[in-house]
């Protein structure tokens, strides 16, 4: 279980003074094992409408000494959702849904579908219009070289560069639009109740189809009042109650 805080990123998100004084407070209680306060004051961050992997990141190993299992894995989703590419986000999480009691397996994916997934996470959504940006910059630079060159060799090799560059840049912007789209279908939820029952219809007179617990990951399809129509990672869908879970 890796321990390190995060820092750095914290404050090279642009969060207010207050916010940062609070983030190390919060920083100076974990270290010192107060996990309690830790947390009061990583959420006050929260509540603030300021939010960074950072704060979310050091939540999930707060909860997780707490044995929290709902909220720490809850607060790794967020820092993952941020973050996709964080190798110690990854890592920390894994050791999270071990705490869990339901082992949900996955239903296999098509090879093309799971290419397509793996490449989508492997930059944020700013990630990659960062990276969109790079290859334009690289573009313009190859360009004007280009265009200057007396040389017949090197206008051939830097135009062909140019033009590469801007096919990658254009493939950064369709995959950053096509991660921004899958997000934005996507209604994740992590259940906090201890215990749930998934019944095949939104009314407590209705059969149960299966229970669920603490931690659990799921994927919220329709709403109905206070219930909700969630399907699992192995493709099992039920209705529960909303109180019972937590969106991400």
């Amino acid at each position: 279980m890796k321990k390190i805080l995060y820092l750095l990123l914290f404050f090279s998100s642009g969060l207010f003074a207050q916010s940062s004084a609070l983030f190390e407070e919060a920083n100076a209680a974990y270290a010192d094992g107060n996990y309690e306060e830790a947390v009061e004051k990583y959420n006050q961050i929260l509540e603030n409408d300021e939010t960074a992997v950072a704060v979310h990141y050091n939540l999930g190993n707060t909860h997780y000494k707490l044995n929290h299992i709902a909220p720490s894995i809850y607060h790794y989703e967020k820092a993952l959702q941020m973050a996709p590419e964080d190798e110690d986000v990854q890592n920390n999480i894994i050791f999270a849904r071990n705490m869990a009691l339901d082992a949900i397996e996955e239903t296999p994916e098509t090879e093309i579908s799971g290419w397509m997934r793996s490449g989508l996470s492997a930059f944020s959504i700013s990630g990659w219009g960062w990276t969109g940006i790079a290859f334009m910059l690289l573009f313009v630079m190859f360009f004007l070289i280009y265009y200057f060159s007396s040389r017949t060799l090197l206008k051939r090799i830097f135009f062909i560069a140019a033009m590469v560059c801007v096919v990658f840049a254009v493939g950064s912007i369709f995959m950053g639009y096509s991660s921004k789209n899958l997000q934005e279908s996507q209604d994740f939820a992590i259940i906090f109740s201890e215990e749930v029952e998934v019944r095949n219809e939104p009314n407590t007179r209705s059969s149960e189809v299966f229970i669920l617990h603490e931690g659990t990951k799921v994927e919220v399809l329709e709403d109905f009042q206070e219930w909700s129509k969630i399907e699992l990672a192995n493709g099992n869908q039920g209705w529960m109650l909303q109180e019972t879970f937590k969106r991400l």
